[in-house]
């Protein structure tokens, strides 16, 4: 892993979100993208070389509307990036971790992606990220 990618927020209403994260970070978000797949709109923000995601849920069976239900808004994951995706899930594998995914799906911010169960890592979903 080479650096943290981003760290995901989950919120309730990306708009208000993203008018609290311009007036704390100084600066606007960059990017907004829909991921049909998760079911999440994510507004972006970059500092310095990583950046903040934050994501809010498009359907109610969502991953990430889920986990507001559960845990209300906040820290939702923390992403490293990778140089090879792939390598790096066999790698986590072996070292017994668990993958909720086995193979690299479509993300957000042009990348594919995987996650690492929460319960392998002291409760924290652990996400890798890879440029497509």
């Amino acid at each position: 892993m080479r650096r943290i990618e981003h760290i995901g927020i989950a919120v309730k209403d990306l708009e208000a979100a993203n008018k609290t994260y311009k007036a704390v970070l100084g600066a606007e978000h960059y990017k907004t993208e829909t991921v049909e797949s998760e079911g999440v709109s994510t507004s972006f923000f970059k500092i310095g070389e990583s950046k903040i995601e934050l994501l809010a849920a498009t359907r109610a069976d969502s991953p990430v509307a889920k986990f507001i239900e559960k845990r209300g808004e906040g820290i939702h994951h923390m992403a490293f990036y990778v140089d090879d995706i792939k390598a790096e899930i066999e790698r986590l594998k072996g070292e017994g971790f668990r993958l909720l995914n086995e193979q690299p799906k479509p993300g957000a911010d042009n990348k594919i992606v995987a996650f690492m169960h929460p319960k392998d890592a002291n409760g924290v979903l652990v996400e890798l990220c890879q440029e497509k």
